[in-house]
């Protein structure tokens, strides 16, 4: 046990979540979700109304109440921190926002050595409602565990580059391709960033942290391995001091899974493209992993819902540490029932 795993209260440190996250025997298979507290939820949709989204991620009374809004209603066994990759770039003067049906929108991109002036450290200073929100959260989530999370350097990258979502990428790409000292140091700055930004979190009760790399799945391996994996490592090691599990997540990552787990990360999440067991072949021993169900397969009946877990379940069955969740975020449209019956299946089914 690490000093800081000894700051935890011990009904939080034996949780299953984190004794999944460390591969330690668990009472049964935890779950949680990606986007799980979000549009699906009438009562998010509720409290939201009116209030922009970054707006909504700096009032911490707001941020406490959408957290714990899905282990309410699912009874998941973790929480997952309520904001958006982008905030650590509003909170240091990047100016950017979030456009609905859109996504992030970056009002000047960044694309010389000039414009990395732009991008300063990031300070506990510069995110108090980020301190405040998690204080209050830990107090509220009692055992449950409450995770962190950031953007990776690359997926930050992207919509700096770009200046908001791009299906091809061809900006940062180029470059990447064409200017690497200017990529690699756009990319150390975000690490550093990034790396911040979770320490922020870690220091005000987080139980674990993840790393979303959403669009790394664009890059082939070996421009992963040379313009991406640095980073991302940076991150990790920036925070391996504290002892909370890392988790580390992307997009399309079937090609990268065994250098996502060499990144540094405790846990690899696996999208749903690639089956648990040959996701484990490719990641290799000594790695938790997360996932895998469609997201869409939330969209039909209960026993198809029931016939799919199991099959993600029984592909998982030799893991040393599975955490189940879905092999993306919950898309909006989702019924909130069907995830509570998918929590209360894969505990039935799971239970030692």
């Amino acid at each position: 046990m690490t000093a800081n795993d000894s700051m935890q209260p011990t009904a939080t440190y034996d949780s299953a979540f984190l004794r999944a996250c460390r591969r330690e025997p668990v009472p049964h298979t935890p779950v949680w979700f990606m986007r799980q507290a979000g549009r699906s939820l009438p009562e998010y949709r509720k409290v939201r109304e009116g209030i922009p989204m970054l707006e909504s991620c700096m009032r911490p009374e707001l941020v406490t109440e959408i957290t714990l809004q899905p282990v309410r209603r699912h009874n998941v066994d973790a929480a997952i921190y309520f904001s958006d990759i982008v905030v650590p770039l509003k909170a240091i003067g990047i100016g950017l926002d979030i456009k609905p049906g859109v996504g992030p929108v970056v009002d000047q991109p960044i694309r010389t050595r000039a414009d990395l002036a732009r991008l300063r450290d990031l300070t506990p200073e510069d995110v108090p409602y980020v301190t405040e929100a998690i204080g209050l959260l830990t107090r509220e989530l009692g055992p449950t565990p409450l995770i962190g999370f950031a953007g990776a350097p690359f997926t930050l990258a992207s919509y700096l580059v770009e200046g908001g979502p791009s299906r091809t990428f061809e900006n940062a790409k180029a470059m990447m391709y064409g200017d690497p000292e200017l990529w690699a140091d756009l990319l150390d700055r975000l690490a550093d960033i990034t790396a911040a930004f979770l320490k922020v979190q870690i220091e005000a009760g987080a139980s674990a942290v993840q790393l979303f790399d959403s669009w790394v799945g664009a890059l082939a391996p070996a421009d992963y391995r040379r313009s991406v994996m640095p980073f991302s490592s940076k991150v990790f090691d920036a925070v391996a001091g504290y002892g909370v599990p890392r988790i580390h997540f992307g997009v399309g990552t079937g090609e990268l899974l065994k250098l996502m787990g060499e990144a540094g990360a405790d846990v690899v999440g696996v999208d749903w493209r690639v089956p648990l067991d040959k996701a484990h072949r490719r990641v290799g021993p000594g790695k938790a992993l997360q996932g895998n169900l469609d997201p869409t397969v939330l969209f039909t009946d209960k026993d198809t819902v029931e016939v799919r877990a199991r099959e993600v379940l029984d592909a998982a069955a030799g893991l040393e540490g599975h955490v189940f969740n879905l092999g993306h975020g919950v898309p909006p449209n989702t019924d909130p029932d069907a995830l509570t019956r998918l929590v209360e299946y894969v505990h039935a089914q799971t239970a030692r």
